[in-house]
């Protein structure tokens, strides 16, 4: 069971890793974040300001937790035929979460990365993350889920990484089915007055002429963003999509004018995305503080992880851990 059990955010970014767990009743013990504005928005919405920089935090002053979560930064690792797993992790931030498992050895791990993490440096990167992993004495299991199948639309593939400390004695977890939610862009989207400071207006706006748009059989439209237009050249950040589609992945970084949220025709007018329609895409609750700057709030969501995901993930972890229970008292 996951109720009542320690948990650790690391990377912990505003909080979407400790909004999951605590909707399954884990306590979070420690947090880590060192960018100071989302440290302030954790404080806003948890009451609690997360350490700074991890690497500067001793695995021994860290306490004592049963699962340890985080989207980690996805760095090159310097292997080049070395092989020597944990050693090899020495110099990026997977070496914190690393030596912090070897110290305190908790029974879950719950990890997330970009979707090319798993393809990163031709699936080195991956495959020493794993083998340390195992190493340091855990069943590991990884597989890239988009959270456009789980109830958000928004098109974010991203390799999630779920680990079984060797002594639970699981080898049958599986990832979540995907339930396909029908929801779209205009289920999410706040009303003209609110986001009429992200219209756009410019002469050189392209839209196609004629746009149809497929459903299938039961009348409901495709779970990917619908791309309709451009704006200048088209090239990043200058692609307009439906609102009957699903959104383009959220970005901290980026240029073009619609920047870090991507262009969509709304109720007719063309527009980015406000802040708090990127925390809905995000599966943030409407009662999350968000920051008061709109740069950092984008790059915030950007960063973060799609909860709805990492829900569905946590109800096949708590499964498989109550499952493994029964078993020992049998």
């Amino acid at each position: 069971m996951i109720e009542n059990q320690k948990f650790i955010d690391l990377f912990a970014g505003i909080g979407g890793f400790r909004i999951a767990l605590e909707s399954f009743g884990a306590n979070c013990v420690f947090s880590s974040e060192w960018d100071k504005y989302a440290q302030k928005v954790y404080e806003k919405n948890f009451g609690e300001l997360p350490t700074g920089d991890i690497t500067q935090i001793s695995e021994r002053d860290i306490p004592d937790h049963d699962i340890l979560c985080g989207g980690f930064p996805c760095q090159p690792f310097s292997i080049s035929g070395k092989q020597k797993g944990f050693e090899d992790t020495r110099g990026t931030l997977f070496f914190d979460i690393a030596r912090i498992i070897e110290y305190h050895r908790p029974q879950v791990l719950f990890l997330e990365n970009v979707r090319n993490f798993s393809t990163h440096d031709e699936g080195k990167t991956l495959k020493i993350v794993k083998s340390t992993l195992q190493d340091l004495g855990y069943s590991i299991f990884h597989k890239v889920l988009n959270a456009s199948h789980f109830g958000l639309p928004q098109n974010r593939e991203r390799v999630y990484i779920v680990g079984f400390r060797n002594d639970l004695e699981i080898d049958n977890f599986k990832f979540p089915k995907e339930t396909n939610v029908p929801i779209k862009i205009k289920d999410i989207i706040l009303s003209d007055d609110e986001t009429e400071k992200y219209r756009i207006e410019r002469d050189d706006v392209y839209l196609k002429s004629n746009v149809r748009i497929s459903r299938d059989i039961f009348g409901n439209y495709p779970l990917e963003p619908i791309r309709i237009g451009s704006i200048n050249k088209g090239g990043q950040g200058e692609r307009i999509y439906h609102e009957l589609g699903h959104a383009i992945t959220l970005s901290a970084y980026g240029g073009g004018i619609g920047a870090k949220t991507g262009v969509y025709v709304i109720n007719d007018k063309i527009r980015k995305l406000a802040p708090r329609e990127c925390a809905r895409l995000q599966g943030y609750p409407d009662s999350f503080m968000i920051d008061s700057s709109d740069s950092q709030a984008y790059k915030q969501f950007g960063n973060s992880v799609p909860i709805n995901v990492l829900k569905a993930i946590l109800k096949e972890i708590q499964m498989v851990l109550t499952q493994n229970q029964v078993y020992a008292l049998c």
